[in-house]
């Protein structure tokens, strides 16, 4: 079980914040759905080819303050 939740408005913001730090994602690699959180750490490992720590540090990092569109 991945250790965040990640609801589908909150993705919403929180993708814009990675495509702007990994501008070379499309729309269809960045695909969730609410309750598919390993899915999705899986994925931007193999994307980004960053450790588990650093995906969930990123992912926790722009949950933090989503007003905020940096990562």
């Amino acid at each position: 079980m991945a250790e965040i939740r990640i609801t589908n408005k909150e993705w919403e913001r929180v993708k814009i914040k990675v495509q702007r730090k990994y501008n070379h994602l499309t729309e269809d690699q960045l695909q969730y759905n609410e309750g598919d959180e390993e899915s999705l750490i899986s994925r931007l490992m193999e994307l980004v080819k960053r450790d588990r720590n650093y995906i969930l540090f990123t992912l926790k990092k722009a949950l933090v303050n989503m007003d905020n569109n940096r990562l």
